[in-house]
């Protein structure tokens, strides 16, 4: 059995929370949720705005600390809401080059010999804007699929699902309240358990 599980969630403003009034997202709910052995230690690095390529320039600075070699490191990555973006009249960052740096990610996540798990982006209160998600999610899911890395898709299933819409609408457009977080942890909750089995093992 492990003894030293460690995981950093790396993400976006979804993975910090914002909009929660309890300050626990669904990152924070999934950890509150996990089995008490193996010990786990949980940090959540998610930042507000932040594109995929900007996640991997601080990938490594920011895990490297947490996730040191004695311990059993592992990475859940959740972004592309914000690459997805529109500044001007193109998203904020191109499809494939957003991508690309999912691809550099899970490359550099296996390199330091952690393992990943990823969750998708999910909608917004925009239709422009999710149609653009919805087309990144599929390209994500096929670059963790070459990598061999879980992907959790949630934008589809969040799409039809009328707590978190009308809590996005009621909100600033993007962030859910405390029912929409509680939403998307259960929807990733059954791959986040089999995931942290296979660590533990």
């Amino acid at each position: 059995m492990v003894e030293d599980l460690r995981v950093c969630f790396v993400g976006d403003s979804f993975v910090a929370g914002v909009g929660d009034p309890h300050r626990l997202g669904w990152a924070g709910r999934l950890a509150a949720a996990a089995p008490p052995r193996p010990p786990l230690t949980v940090y959540n690095l998610g930042v507000r705005g932040r594109t995929a390529p900007e996640i991997r320039d601080r990938l490594a600075v920011e895990c490297a600390p947490r996730l040191p070699d004695q311990a059993t490191g592992a990475v859940v990555l959740s972004f592309g809401a914000n690459d997805t973006a529109q500044a001007g009249e193109r998203p904020r960052v191109a499809p494939a080059e957003s991508a690309a740096a999912l691809s550099a990610i899970l490359d550099e996540v296996a390199a330091r010999g952690w393992t990943a798990l990823m969750i998708g982006p999910p909608p917004v209160d925009d239709a422009g804007h999710t149609a653009r998600i919805r087309a990144l999610d599929a390209e994500y899911a096929r670059r963790c699929a070459a990598a061999e890395v879980t992907y959790v898709p949630v934008a589809a299933a969040l799409c039809r699902n009328e707590v978190w819409m009308r809590e996005v609408a009621e909100g600033d457009g993007a962030h859910p309240g405390a029912a929409g977080y509680e939403t998307l942890a259960r929807l990733v909750e059954p791959a986040w358990r089999t995931w942290l089995d296979g660590l533990a093992r």
